[in-house]
């Protein structure tokens, strides 16, 4: 009998689907890191720290991220913000400046502490009370 199941086992094996050895990578969309003034040596490490974050949760999607500096605020970030909850998908803001991108209603910025810079928000849906 155990010998019938390896042969069958070795008739089927190419029809079943084989599991992969390497996981997806989470592939990080960022918006608006060319005007937020933000030097690429400091984008850098904060990019590395988020994709790590990433992958220390488990999460294999695609977030956003949203350099923003309200110095110069860009209407294409309010959409990129839009887009990341459309596909419900974690949307982060870098804060650029001294303040942070008005969030869209019924949500708002919940500051990640995890992060030395005090600088990166994660988009929360706000309770209905």
């Amino acid at each position: 009998m155990s010998r019938f199941l390896t042969l069958a086992r070795s008739l089927f094996a190419p029809l079943l689907s084989q599991p992969t050895s390497d996981p997806p990578t989470p592939i990080i969309s960022s918006y608006g890191q060319s005007e937020c003034g933000v030097p690429m040596e400091v984008m850098q490490p904060i990019m590395e720290w988020l994709f790590a974050s990433l992958l220390n949760a488990g999460y294999y999607g695609t977030p956003h991220i949203v350099w923003y500096n309200d110095a110069a605020p860009n209407p294409q970030l309010e959409k990129a913000v839009k887009d990341g909850i459309r596909r419900d998908e974690p949307t982060l803001l870098y804060r650029c400046g001294s303040s942070v991108q008005p969030p869209p209603k019924s949500y708002y910025w919940r500051l990640m502490a995890e992060h030395p810079s005090n600088r990166i928000y994660q988009l929360e849906v706000k309770d209905e009370d």
